[in-house]
């Protein structure tokens, strides 16, 4: 009797995907501290602010009316996507329709279904490294193959244009473009927006454009939207935002893709089936996030500010750290390169992934790896948390890699 090849549990496809390492980082850090151990996490990019007063109320409100206990559009409450078109004119100076607008679970289920809507199997994405871990994930489960393009410390974690070149093939689709960058916080400045969309529309590529830090600036930077820079480019380009960052609403799940009308309806058939409608409550209060005044989000950027310089100085001061300053979002991305390869402690860290381990087991401190980002040798440090577990963390990693020899 032939004995049957038992077949795989879980997909190849889905059995492929990797575990967010930054929700991982946090995990870890949070499952620590509710053993009481006094674990500071710098892995999570979530803001330390509760969701405003006024967005809270909105949301309250919206609960207790019956119309919002029901199912709604699948792509979005009429309402919001209103919303979005006027906040999209405002902030950006960008035009568009309710008809170009899907309302997604969260920015993560955007940048999905972005990739599912414009990509076959074996299409190429361009994807500027160090990147936000979720953005390869999406593009292998849509079928699609991430392509690194890399800028360290030395090019301020900025891609050229040469760059993008040198990688474009004939099965090129797609350039993702993320600026206020996550993981770096770097900032493309407007000429180099405008040299890239230029590039890409001479080749006929598709720029994905992630413009969820739009509001976290600092310096006087600028960080113009693609479309608004590049208007041509305006029928091939995809506009991913949300209210998570700006509103500090990363629980809410609210976000959305700004795109081709052709694009959108595309995407829209793909989350009828998959999720319907994002929650009607978080979709009333994203209305009055969007309507509402940016007081609190300036306010919550002068603290950012403020925890953005404390901790590049502190990184700065370590012996074999470098850390560019960025002027957005709220993340530090420096360089190891210098500590690998030393003692500490009784242990000689290879990869940045042994460091931040050494890091947390002997100083409790949670940082996310290079590794997760693209190349080993970096690390990511969030400073969306307060300012005196800020000190106490960034001083414990100074202690502790002082040590290093």
């Amino acid at each position: 009797m032939t004995q049957r090849t038992p077949k795989p549990r879980i997909s190849t496809r889905i059995g492929s995907i990797a575990e967010s390492a930054t929700l991982a980082v946090d995990a870890k850090a949070k499952a620590l501290k509710a053993q009481g151990r006094p674990v500071i996490g710098f892995g999570a990019g979530e803001p330390d602010f509760p969701t405003p007063d006024y967005i809270v109320a909105a949301a309250i409100a919206a609960a207790q009316d019956p119309v919002n206990h029901r199912y709604s559009p699948a792509g979005g409450l009429p309402d919001l996507k209103a919303a979005v078109v006027d906040k999209t004119q405002r902030d950006s100076g960008y035009a568009v329709e309710p008809a170009n607008v899907l309302i997604t679970n969260g920015g993560k289920q955007a940048v999905y279904n972005t990739f599912a809507a414009l990509l076959d199997p074996g299409d190429e994405v361009l994807l500027p490294t160090p990147y936000w871990t979720t953005y390869p994930e999406s593009i292998r489960l849509a079928g699609g193959v991430p392509v690194d393009v890399f800028a360290g410390a030395d090019q301020g974690y900025l891609v050229t244009v040469d760059q993008l070149e040198a990688a474009r093939t004939d099965r090129t689709k797609v350039l993702l473009f993320c600026s206020p960058s996550n993981p770096t916080g770097a900032v493309y400045p407007p000429e180099q927006v405008e040299a890239i969309g230029h590039w890409a529309l001479e080749h006929g590529i598709w720029v994905v454009t992630d413009e969820i830090y739009e509001h976290l600036l600092y310096d006087g930077a600028a960080a113009p939207s693609v479309p608004v820079a590049v208007p041509e480019l305006a029928d091939t380009c995809v506009v991913l935002n949300g209210v998570a960052k700006t509103y500090a609403m990363t629980g809410w799940r609210v976000g959305w893709m700004i795109g081709p009308k052709d694009v959108v309806k595309a995407a829209t058939n793909l989350q009828s089936h998959a999720t319907s409608n994002v929650a009607n409550v978080s979709q009333r209060a994203a209305i009055a996030a969007l309507q509402g005044s940016l007081e609190a989000v300036d306010e919550m950027r002068t603290a950012f500010d403020r925890r953005r310089q404390t901790i590049v100085s502190m990184l700065n001061e370590i012996d074999g750290v470098e850390c560019p300053t960025p002027q957005g979002a709220f993340y530090a991305y420096p360089s190891v390169a210098g500590v690998l390869g030393r003692t500490i402690r009784g242990r000689t860290p290879q990869t940045s992934v042994e460091l931040a381990e050494i890091i947390l087991e002997e100083v409790e401190v949670a940082v996310v790896p290079g590794e997760a980002f693209g190349p080993s040798g970096y690390l990511r440090l969030s400073y969306a948390l307060g300012d005196n577990d800020l000190a106490e963390g960034v001083g414990r990693i100074q202690e502790l890699l002082g040590e290093a020899r």
